[in-house]
């Protein structure tokens, strides 16, 4: 596997300035070369040809590390005494440190060559995306420096590895965080294979520690769950015993002191951050994957790029902060009264109607904003666009988390007896989450294929200039702050009333689902479980089964509320 440069010309030192406005001169790109079709008749087939046989080969890499690391995990959880949690740390270190070694690389040597980065995808990595990588990676820094305060308390029941592990993740997440910051746009020109096999790699690590968070993440859940039923049992019946509840839970037990305990309730608290950063870091990997040896026209770069801008909009923020209001009220009774030893049913009634009120909102505007999409005049956008395709693919993917669960909460409501109250509460409650994300999805995926609005902007241009001024301003007296703000707050219902209803229209519609998909997004990540706690499904499919199911479907429905976010900004923006 090697590189082909067509002619050999002095280094240009103005190559990443000009990438994203004009096409670069032909005789600087480098054609990909693969010694399986060195026969081809032409180069621009042979470089075809090469692409595809080098993404071909990193993705197999990628898939035997996954299944490697899964093998590891799976063995850990059905077979703990030959494979120890150890055991998988010292893998998943290793292959961070490969990962390390390659960013590294990637910094230092191969995106300062000659040529190297000759296009930068303007749709790649949009702001909200490496928002988040940061905002979630910081928290993921937090979550791993507690665990290393954790395990230095108990370090006479704790192994070093549980001291090196999360400090060799500290260094990954910050490393990872600094070049997709800097370079999720990037389309490499050289290097192409080695390229490949390191983000692949790079992608492999990531699951493997999304799919050990999940397990771990889990395993406690079913311990806390499992402690709730000895309690039950002894009030009343005889005791229960348990597996995971034997030697480390008695003999490793948190000492009864202020930083132990903010140690241990960070942990918890944090926890589903770091399963959140994994996926986002692999889904901006796959983008740069994609984009390795891709030659961008200068048809392909947008003239226009929209902004985000709170202007506009009124009902949709109102509702959706509502929606918000409401559902954080829900969210701590439901934690309060479902923390106890016996939670009783009225609470799983409140939590599943205010699903019931919500999810149908939602449906109704994902139906309106789609047919406001047929009415518009906007043109499809037809061209290739790897983030966009991997959005698609990621909504489709992850909507089958809550749609799966839904279903299997729907056969067993059925099967045993769908006239109680809470019975039927939830069936209403699976019922409504399916249909929602089936309309949710083909409103942001028609959205996301539509050419952006353009708006006339000589009156968005002079008010940002008169909002520059004004504030550099250094005293401004309380006579004209008055003044501004009556400025400001006259400027903003005329732009309101500017728009078109079309587009105010979608613009409400997008802004309230996103208010709505982040309360939806906040309450199971922070602990509202009722699929663990109401116990319909669980005694009708059984423990073990249920909590697969459970396992599988409720990390794909978290990430779905956060990527249906980043999906509706978008279409908020085109709009």
């Amino acid at each position: 596997m090697s590189d082909n440069k067509v002619s050999r010309q002095k280094p240009c030192h103005h190559c990443k300035s000009r990438s994203a406005s004009a096409p670069p001169d032909t005789s600087t790109i480098h054609y990909e070369k693969f010694w399986l079709y060195r026969h081809c008749s032409s180069v621009q087939q042979r470089d075809r040809q090469a692409q595809k046989a080098g993404q071909l080969f990193s993705g197999l890499l990628a898939m035997n590390v996954v299944f490697l690391g899964s093998a590891f995990i799976s063995s850990m959880i059905f077979n703990h005494v030959a494979i120890t949690l150890a055991d998988v740390w010292i893998l998943l270190s290793i292959l961070k440190v490969l990962c390390l070694c390659w960013i590294i690389y990637y910094l230092l040597g191969t995106s300062r060559q000659p040529h190297a980065v000759l296009y930068r995808d303007s749709h790649a990595g949009p702001i909200w995306i490496r928002g988040s990588v940061l905002l979630f990676g910081s928290f993921s820094i937090l979550l791993n420096m507690f665990q290393i305060g954790y395990s230095v308390i108990l370090i006479q029941c704790k192994s070093m590895v549980e001291i090196v592990f999360p400090s060799i993740e500290i260094l990954f997440i910050c490393t990872q965080a600094f070049f997709l910051w800097h370079h999720s746009k990037d389309c490499i020109q050289v290097q192409h294979n080695f390229t490949r096999c390191g983000l692949m790699l790079t992608i492999a690590t990531n699951l493997l520690l999304w799919l050990l968070a999940v397990t771990n993440d889990t395993i406690h859940m079913e311990i806390e769950s499992q402690l709730r039923e000895v309690e039950q049992r002894f009030a009343g019946k005889a005791p229960f015993s348990h597996p995971y509840l034997r030697n480390e839970t008695i003999s490793c037990t948190c000492p009864n002191t202020t930083i132990c305990k903010v140690f241990q309730k960070g942990y918890i608290l944090l926890y589903p951050f770091n399963t959140e950063y994994c996926l986002v870091c692999c889904s901006v990997l796959y983008v740069i994957w994609k984009n390795v040896g891709r030659r961008i026209s200068h048809h392909h770069v947008p003239h226009i790029k929209p902004k985000f801008k709170l202007q506009g909009v009124v009902f949709g923020p109102l509702l959706g902060t509502t929606a918000v209001i409401i559902g954080i009220c829900v969210f701590m009774i439901y934690q309060i009264q479902a923390t106890g030893s016996a939670p009783n049913h009225q609470v799983f009634v409140m939590y599943y109607s205010y699903y019931i009120v919500l999810l149908p909102l939602m449906s109704v505007g994902a139906v309106i904003g789609t047919i406001i999409h047929a009415l518009e005049k906007r043109e499809l956008d037809t061209l290739k666009n790897p983030t966009r395709s991997l959005d698609v693919i990621l909504l489709m993917g992850a909507a089958l988390g809550q749609i799966g669960m839904s279903y299997f909460s729907i056969v067993a409501i059925v099967a045993t007896d769908p006239r109680d109250l809470l019975n039927s509460v939830i069936l209403s409650y699976s019922v409504l989450l399916i249909f929602q994300n089936i309309t949710q999805n083909v409103f942001i995926i028609d959205g996301l294929h539509r050419q952006p609005s353009i708006s006339p902007g000589k009156e968005e241009e002079m008010k940002e200039q008169q909002n520059h001024e004004a504030c550099n301003q250094r005293r401004v007296s309380m006579l004209e702050l008055g003044q501004e703000i009556r400025k400001v707050s006259l400027s903003y219902l005329h732009s309101y009333s500017h728009l078109s209803w079309k587009r105010r229209a979608l613009r409400e519609i997008s802004f309230f689902l996103v208010l709505c998909n982040i309360i939806l997004w906040v309450m199971p990540t922070f602990g509202a479980h009722p699929v663990f706690e109401n116990g319909l499904e669980k005694s009708f499919y059984g423990y073990s089964t249920w909590f697969a199911i459970v396992n599988f479907g409720l990390p794909l429905g978290v990430f779905y509320r956060m990527h249906s976010v980043g999906g509706l900004l978008e279409v908020y923006v085109t709009a």
